[in-house]
């Protein structure tokens, strides 16, 4: 086990095994404002640092997803397969993938386009391990954009009072 910081806010663990769900449960827990729901198996991380969730639903910066209820694209009912989702942005993803190219959706331990989201710049991996150091990263670099999609919309939410 070892620890790598990637801001000076949070240190996430990294291990040379396979992250299973209960650490990257862990993982998206330790970022701050952020909350977790959890329904049908699936994790949802969303930045709430008003704890307003309830009265303003908005969509997670990062999801974990465990079986095929929404998509079958992952196959995630084989045994012990998730799928770990994270929204970037625009410019990340594109330095990160080419969605035109093919990949195959079903693929363990490999970053690839969200096979319904990659448009909208979200990048996925199942089964996280040799790609659990970047995939940390780029939870890191989820949670700062979700951080700054909030302060935008806060602030123009106060000056149309």
């Amino acid at each position: 086990m070892c620890t790598t910081s990637f801001a000076h806010w949070i240190t996430l663990l990294c291990s040379v095994a396979e992250v299973d769900l209960d650490g990257v449960r862990e993982a998206l827990a330790a970022f701050p404002d952020t909350l977790l729901v959890e329904a049908t198996g699936d994790i949802y991380a969303i930045y709430d640092p008003d704890d307003d969730y309830a009265q303003r639903p908005r969509h997670g910066w990062a999801t974990v997803v465990t079986s095929n209820a929404n998509d079958s694209a992952s196959d995630l009912d084989r045994p012990g397969v998730y799928r770990l989702n994270i929204g970037l942005p625009r410019d990340r993803f594109h330095e990160l993938l080419d969605p035109r190219a093919e990949h195959d959706m079903k693929a363990i331990d490999i970053l690839l386009p969200h096979p319904i989201y990659g448009g909208q710049n979200w990048v996925c991996v199942l089964n996280p391990d040799r790609t659990w150091p970047l995939a940390q990263q780029l939870l890191v670099e989820a949670h700062a954009f979700a951080v700054r999609k909030h302060n935008n919309a806060a602030r123009r939410r106060s000056q149309h009072r």
